[in-house]
């Protein structure tokens, strides 16, 4: 399934930015999760409608972050730019 059809499906995106950085604009009805807070965080991301689309932006730290998610077991996508994501979601 494409990552166009999974946000239809209405899995929940998830911003890996800085909260500075996802002030300055993001995907609409995302949540803000930076990287770094991922580990202690892992109880909010299960509980999140899966899979999770993740983004950053350029798609770097989504990587990241998608490697880590799923190897704790968090179905989840690497979506990459916050901004690609957001033309998919309107």
């Amino acid at each position: 399934m494409s990552i166009e059809q999974l946000i239809k499906n209405g899995a929940a995106i998830v911003d890996v930015r800085t909260p500075m950085e996802f002030m300055d604009g993001h995907v609409d009805g995302s949540i803000n999760i930076p990287l770094q807070e991922l580990p202690e965080r892992m109880d909010e991301l299960a509980s999140l409608k899966q899979p999770l689309i993740l983004c950053c932006a350029s798609g770097i730290r989504s990587g990241q972050a998608s490697a880590y998610l799923k190897s704790h077991g968090v179905f989840c996508e690497n979506g990459g730019s916050w901004i690609n994501i957001n033309s998919l979601n309107n």
